[in-house]
């Protein structure tokens, strides 16, 4: 059986990245019609013009992407599907006005074993010229079955050249602290007063809930948004928690108060002391803090993925030191594509970094309260690459399409 989840597509470059790039760019027509970076073109009020020639090959409603894991080709983050050719090819079905359902499979050969069955529309990996053999090349060494010679047409009639390094222009910008939108204010207000900031009635009265102490939950304030309780991510995160909007509906959190502080701090706590529970054969409750905090910046099924490889390596899977070698391996295809691994590539520095910060300036917040020294060094502020725009639930599933 196979489950599938249909993606449907707007402009994901920022508001404020695209209109510029749209001006600049722009060949004016009737309509207001106007030609997109990636070639694509949109009229000024959003509206895509249909490309009437793609109703005409047979694709329906969606665009089936054959897809491996990894860094280049497709990957969840943060709640969002990224990787190079995944967003190029979200760029041709948007060109089509379709949908992109994502197929994600467990090597080459399955994947152009399920393009000649007829159970995928385009491998969106670049593949080498023996892999080519028997069906079409496309754009990017993408290949689509040897049948599909209209749908081939329409690809290379779309894309250019110039496309793939708009793409990864657009996905750092994505994943670097650029994108997101926030106020840095002080690590420390007064080690003498024995204030860190001005929500620490807040982290008082929900480190309870959070099952953490309140300075820790300080901490990962300062981690997620440096206390700036309108912090926004380009993928949707918000306020000092940087908690996503789907996340917010999860915790019950009402969507028009996120940005408010009592009621995303307390959403926070919820879920700190829900991510810790989903780790209770870690019994050591120190440790398992660290494990929930990993969770809540880059899933608990990814954290899982990691101690299923210290166990299989021999590594003990409930100590964090251990574990977090294993999440920076995550970056690594030999570990990824583990049998042991469900949830694929991760960006496993950021979360390994989140972690780190957040115990190191923990501990430097309870050293200046006990003895009222400042706390020299802030902890790598500006925040490590959209650390800051860390959200929870996410990696919900195995494969978030696909049964085996």
């Amino acid at each position: 059986m196979k489950s599938t989840t249909k993606i449907w597509l707007a402009l994901t470059f920022p508001l404020a990245l695209t209109f510029p790039l749209l001006l600049s760019c722009q060949k004016q027509a009737k309509n207001n019609i106007v030609e997109t970076p990636w070639g694509g073109t949109v009229s000024i009020d959003g509206e895509a013009p249909v490309s009437q020639s793609a109703d005409s090959i047979g694709l329906g409603e969606e665009i089936i992407m054959l897809t491996l894991y990894g860094p280049e080709t497709y990957y969840e983050y943060h709640g969002k599907d990224m990787g190079t050719n995944y967003l190029l090819c979200e760029k041709l079905a948007e060109h089509l006005r379709k949908s992109v359902r994502i197929d994600v499979c467990r090597d080459t050969t399955d994947m152009l074993q399920r393009l000649r069955d007829g159970e995928g529309d385009i491998i969106a990996v670049p593949l080498s010229r023996k892999h080519q053999e028997g069906f079409i090349t496309v754009a990017n060494n993408w290949v689509v079955g040897h049948n599909a010679q209209e749908f081939a047409d329409l690809i290379r009639s779309w894309y250019k050249p110039q496309m793939l390094a708009q793409v990864k222009e657009q996905e750092q910008y994505q994943l670097s602290v650029a994108s997101v939108t926030r106020r840095i204010f002080p690590v420390m207000l007064s080690a003498s007063k024995g204030t860190i900031s001005h929500y620490d009635h807040l982290f008082r009265k929900y480190a309870s809930v959070a099952l953490v102490d309140w300075t820790l939950l300080a901490a990962q304030c300062y981690q997620e948004s440096c206390f700036d309780p309108q912090a926004h991510s380009w993928a949707g995160a918000c306020g000092l928690m940087q908690i996503m909007p789907s996340t917010a509906d999860h915790l019950s959190l009402p969507r028009q108060q996120i940005y408010e502080p009592e009621p995303n701090v307390a959403a926070a706590a919820r879920y700190m002391r829900e991510l810790q529970a989903l780790f209770l054969d870690i019994t050591n409750p120190a440790e398992r803090i660290r494990f929930a905090l990993a969770a809540y910046n880059g899933g608990a099924n990814h954290v899982r993925d990691a101690m299923a490889l210290a166990k299989k390596y021999g590594a003990i899977p409930q100590r964090w030191s251990d574990v977090r070698r294993y999440i920076l391996l995550l970056q690594d295809p030999r570990y990824y594509n583990d049998p042991v691994v469900s949830s694929g590539y991760m960006r496993g520095s950021e979360t390994a970094q989140y972690v780190d910060n957040i115990m190191q300036r923990h501990s430097q917040y309870r050293v200046a309260l006990a003895t009222g020294a400042k706390v020299k060094v802030p902890v790598n502020v500006p925040v490590p690459i959209d650390a800051s725009t860390a959200s929870p639930h996410r990696a919900a599933k195995k494969n978030k399409w696909r049964k085996d």
